[in-house]
């Protein structure tokens, strides 16, 4: 009953009621991005969602539009500023998502929403992450974020849609404020952000 209807009506209450109570802090870090990163404020981007259904994702914007002689775009740690690094570090960048869960194209809590050109390079055990809404923060992001294996990553969303219950979800979400106050996984071990997912080599 929670994962069929519950955990939506869930999601509709907190996000609008989140979204107002946090109205101010959206505003006040709009301006921001405005005046030290430019426009848009917005990053916006087609994710894959429940049954793999695209959706427009959005972001405050944590990255400049640096480009080299060619036109390119530079790579990402060239391109994330300080206020981007600090935007991400206090999950700041991901309050936009709020619009997502309320509309429904997202919940609170659920495997993250990931890159479309990732689809096809999914083994069918991967691809059950999609058997749920994407969510703002997930059993992989509690357990390592950034940090850990691509393949680690999709095992723990498997695991959560498995598990799924009322209970499981208010732990992640407990854990999310915490790793988020002593910021925690924000970057992989190799990379600034997250390595490119190039799929998993069977053996």
């Amino acid at each position: 009953m929670y994962k069929l209807f519950f955990k939506r009506v869930i999601d509709i209450i907190l996000s609008l009621v989140a979204l107002i109570l946090l109205s101010p802090i959206l505003v006040i870090v709009a301006i921001l991005v405005r005046v030290k990163l430019g426009g848009p404020v917005l990053f916006s981007q087609n994710r894959p969602g429940k049954n793999e259904k695209i959706f427009k994702m959005y972001k405050f914007r944590t990255m400049t539009d640096a480009r080299d002689e060619k036109g390119e775009l530079l790579p990402d740690e060239i391109r994330l500023t300080p206020f981007g690094k600090l935007l991400r570090a206090t999950s700041l960048d991901e309050l936009p998502e709020l619009w997502n869960i309320l509309k429904g194209d997202m919940s609170i809590v659920g495997p993250r929403p990931l890159l479309v050109q990732y689809l096809p390079l999914y083994n069918s055990e991967q691809k059950r992450r999609h058997e749920v809404r994407p969510g703002l923060t997930g059993l992989a992001q509690v357990s390592g974020r950034n940090s850990i294996s691509w393949e680690e990553k999709f095992k723990l969303d498997v695991k959560y849609i498995d598990e799924l219950s009322f209970i499981n979800d208010v732990k992640i979400v407990f854990l999310t404020a915490k790793k988020v106050f002593v910021k925690e996984g924000i970057s992989s071990n190799t990379s600034m952000t997250m390595e490119i997912f190039e799929g998993t080599k069977e053996d």
